[in-house]
This record gives C-alpha cells, structure tokens and sequence, in this order.
C-alpha cells in the first residue's frame, strides 16, 4: 500500500516533490488544469529518487501519439524508469472549443493513440518498423535523425481516465491501469467499473488482474468544525460540477438520480454554482464521499471504499491526496489517506499502510490506487 500526493503546477514543483519523497511519499502527480502536466515532474525527477511521477491526467486529444511519445519518453529516462502517463480525453467543448482539436469517437480514438504510442515505442527501443496505420492516426516515418533510441528503462506506463463502459473497456484492452474518475461511487466501481475492465481484458487475453487500478475518494473531514464545513463545501461544489457533464450521467442513473443531471446542466450554463452545490444533500454526499468526524475515523467510516474496485485485481492499494502538496497537506489528508489505505488493506487481508501528517488547513478530496 502506498500514499502519493500532488504537487500542482510549475512554481515549486521540485521543492514539493521532493518534500513528499521526505515524508514517505510513494508517488507525486500532476493534472492539466491551469498547468501543463509533464513540465512539474520533469523537475520532480531531478531533485527525488524515488518517487513514481504520474500524469493524472494529460489530455491525450489535446496532442498527438508521436508528441506524447518523445515527451513521456524523456521524462521516463531523465527520471530511471519512475514515469508513468497518464491519459485523459477531456470532453468535447473543451477538445473543440478551448484546444482547438477535432473530437469524435473519443473510445476508438483513445485506443488508437495509446496503441500509437505502443507502436512509436516499440520502434525506437525494439528497432521494429514504425508502420501504425488508423483511421485517426498514421505514423509510418521514422529516420535514425529522429529516432532517439532504446531507453534503458523501456517504456513507461499508461494509464486510462475512464468512466464509461466504452472508455473502460478501451482501459482494459490496451492500458497499463484504469484511472477511475472522482465522480464514482463505490456502487459503480463494484457493478459497472470493475467488472467491465475484467470482460474487456478477458476478450483480447490479457489478464485483468495485472492492472492497475486508480480509485479518487472524495473524503469530508477535519480537525475541527471550520475545516469539516470547508470540506464538505468543496466536495458538494465539485460532485455538482461533475454532475452537471453529460458524460457523467450512468453515474447518477445507477442511484436513480438521473434527471438531476438535467438540472445541473442547465444551471451551470447559467453559471449558478451556488444553488447547483445546494442540490447535492447527504444521501448523495454519502455515496460520493467519505465523511467522517476526524482523520482518525476515515477508515472505520468506509473500510471498503478503498478496495471497492479491486475486488479481484492483485496488488497493493495505493492512495493520494489529491490536492495536498507536502508542506501544506492538511492533517485530515494525509492522515485521512492513510487512514483509508489502512482499513482496505485489513479488508484485503493486507498489512496497513504507514503515513505522515503534515500540517495545513481542512482537506478535500484522496486517491487509492492498486498496483
């Protein structure tokens, strides 16, 4: 079991990875969000040595396979093999609209760009001939001036951002492991996530039990009043955000709550996040979250959260603080982590995992991963 954290953007991205690295961290991961996501951990791998650098998540349509190739590769070997990618597809406003990129069948397109990147590495580190050749993508030119050659430590990992059954399906066919999104309850994970990930890598021959899993939980907790109210308002603004994104509707649908994804919709096109936030009450906070009285109770709250995914997939747990950086991580994050990593592994039959709390105000939201 293992405890990352993220390290955010650019600014001080070196001095808080290897802070994390300090304080027993396993891992540091970025997101793209208002920061590029590889240029942070390219300057994690120069001041850690052993913490994994993860991408969670770069936008795959916003690129191309050949691109992300060479930058993964790269940070892969200034780092000794500790990189791991990350890949998300975004939505279609923000492919279109904010990126300028074209957006259609974002599966089929998914699983071809990752099979392009299988392809662009196999040339430079097996010296096979580069010859991919999709309806999206085609790369079939690679001269010795271009071709960078083996990397030491071979190809890094990638991982999939999926939360529907297209998406998913594409994790289990040709991905390393399966981000799975925070939008996600246990419920889901258990009856759709889970066991479409083990009939998509059942179909092609590979063996489901092999990848890795990456769950975010949201958890709703403090050291006092004031940090569980912050808390809990966050995670009740971020469920409605995601809520509010049709992608997202199985989700709701599953509870029954469908036709609040309507609702969401149209208010947040009129940009009403306040009374979107308001419509999310307890039951559904429940489903999403962790809530728990302190960091110490995170674990006895919901010890099967963390393992809900994995009921079948070996490895150990892993989780994050998904928005902590090591000198400013609250003592309910990653305390609260550890406390969750801790009871999925006694669910697991695994010994619990060990953690440092640091200090800071009230936490948001954390991350388990099986490896």
């Amino acid at each position: 079991m293992k405890l990352d954290a993220g390290i955010g953007g650019i600014e001080s991205a070196a001095q808080r990875a290897a802070e994390a690295e300090a304080a027993g961290y396993s891992g540091v991961f970025t997101a793209e969000t208002g920061s590029d996501p590889f240029l942070p951990l390219l300057l994690a791998a120069e001041s850690t040595e052993r913490v994994d650098l993860v991408t969670a998540i770069a936008v795959a349509f916003a690129r191309n396979p050949m691109t992300t190739a060479a930058t993964s590769n790269d940070i892969h070997r200034a780092s000794g093999g500790r990189f791991i990618l990350g890949l998300g597809s975004q939505i279609k406003p923000h492919i279109e609209r904010r990126l300028s990129m074209p957006w259609s069948k974002p599966a089929a397109r998914m699983r071809e760009f990752i099979s392009a990147l299988h392809a662009i590495w196999g040339c430079w580190n097996e010296g096979t001939k580069l010859d991919f050749r999709g309806d999206f993508y085609t790369h079939t030119l690679m001269t010795p001036f271009f071709n960078p050659g083996p990397n030491p430590h071979g190809r890094p990992k990638v991982y999939l951002a999926a939360v529907g059954d297209l998406m998913t399906a594409v994790a289990g066919e040709v991905a390393d492991g399966i981000l799975v999104h925070q939008f996600t309850t246990e419920r889901y994970l258990r009856e759709v996530t889970v066991p479409g990930l083990e009939k998509a890598s059942s179909k092609v021959g590979r063996d489901a039990a092999k990848l890795d899993v990456v769950g975010p939980v949201f958890i709703v907790t403090g050291n006092d009043d004031a940090e569980r109210e912050a808390a809990d308002g966050f995670v009740r603004n971020q469920i409605a955000f995601y809520g509010s994104t049709p992608a997202y509707r199985p989700v709701l649908e599953l509870h029954g709550w469908g036709d609040l994804q309507n609702e969401l919709n149209t208010l947040s096109k009129q940009g009403e996040w306040v009374k979107m936030a308001a419509l999310i009450d307890d039951e559904m906070l429940d489903a999403f979250a962790v809530v728990a009285d302190s960091p110490a109770d995170v674990a006895p709250a919901r010890p099967g959260v963390a393992a809900a995914g994995t009921p079948t997939l070996a490895g150990d747990v892993r989780a994050a603080g998904h928005r902590g950086q090591p000198a400013s991580v609250p003592p309910g994050a990653s305390a609260a982590a550890t406390q969750l990593v801790a009871g999925a592994g006694a669910a697991r039959g695994r010994p619990a995992a060990t953690g440092r709390r640091s200090s800071g105000p009230g936490h948001r939201r954390g991350r388990v991963r099986a490896e």
